[in-house]
């Protein structure tokens, strides 16, 4: 590998950045100092919340990209670069198909606040890992606000027991198995490879000069916009597949690893 290229170090957070406890390790930030000093870029990219991202990284928040709600949400500095919403004709039409979905938790996911009902205070404390701004209502049909993303979680297995009864809805919306737990809809565009794709043009990277780092399907597409992409070793089958090289697990060091070795070089 020839990393001496690198303008850009993309990286999902669960599984990828983040260890198993949900934490940014103390190794990633002192490497993320020397990123800055040499003006490599940092891009944080998660189907989570923008705020829940930032409250991981919030002592670099400054200095980073944020691609938030698997793509459909892009912030640099507060100021907002890109969002790709789901219109309310969709937003209807999924809520509709998920009545007949049991044992499901649904989550309207908006720029800075996600929607939910009173369904558990199991889901209610297990959100709070992924969303730090949410709201309760008494209907989901009934949420005005601008959506991104509708987010359903299955404490079995999403791909088992979700997946199959909105897949169909791949016709139309992006549909993606984005976590062990999650299935994430949105508009065919909201991927986090359209919103990488738009931020390479807008800051004059190239697929050569992008690292990537991946562990689910819903880093899929942004694997494919990197000649430097890596799956960890803890990755979805299909990322392990689809990735150009393989470093070790998220609660190993994997992306850290990678970075001591690109700091050698730049």
């Amino acid at each position: 590998m020839d990393l001496s290229k690198i303008k850009m170090v993309v990286t999902d957070m669960d599984g990828t950045l983040l260890n198993s406890n949900h934490e940014v390790s103390d190794r990633f930030f002192e490497l993320f100092k020397e990123l800055k000093k040499r003006n490599i870029l940092f891009v944080a990219a998660s189907g989570r919340q923008y705020n829940s991202i930032i409250n991981k990284l919030h002592s670099i928040k400054d200095d980073i990209l944020v691609i938030a709600e698997n793509g459909g949400y892009v912030v640099q500095k507060d100021e907002e670069l890109l969002s790709t919403p789901l219109d309310i004709k969709n937003r209807l039409k999924v809520l509709d198909t998920l009545k007949g979905v049991p044992n499901i938790h649904t989550v309207l996911c908006g720029k800075r606040n996600a929607y939910l009902t009173n369904q558990s205070d199991r889901f209610i404390d297990l959100l709070k890992q992924y969303y730090s701004e949410f709201e309760i209502v008494a209907d989901l049909n009934q949420v005005n606000s601008e959506i991104l993303k509708v987010a359903i979680y299955h404490f079995e297995s999403s791909e088992q027991f979700t997946y199959p009864a909105v897949k169909h809805l791949e016709d139309d919306l992006k549909v993606k198995i984005s976590g062990a737990n999650w299935v994430d809809i949105s508009s065919p565009n909201a991927n986090i490879g359209f919103a990488l794709e738009k931020m390479q043009e807008r800051f004059g990277v190239s697929f050569e000069e992008t690292m990537v780092f991946g562990d689910y399907n819903n880093d899929l597409e942004m694997l494919g916009k990197a000649k430097y992409s890596f799956a960890m070793a803890n990755a979805h089958a299909n990322v392990l597949e689809v990735a150009n090289y393989k470093t070790t697990s998220n609660d190993d060091f994997g992306v850290e690893r990678i970075l001591e070795q690109l700091l050698k070089v730049n």
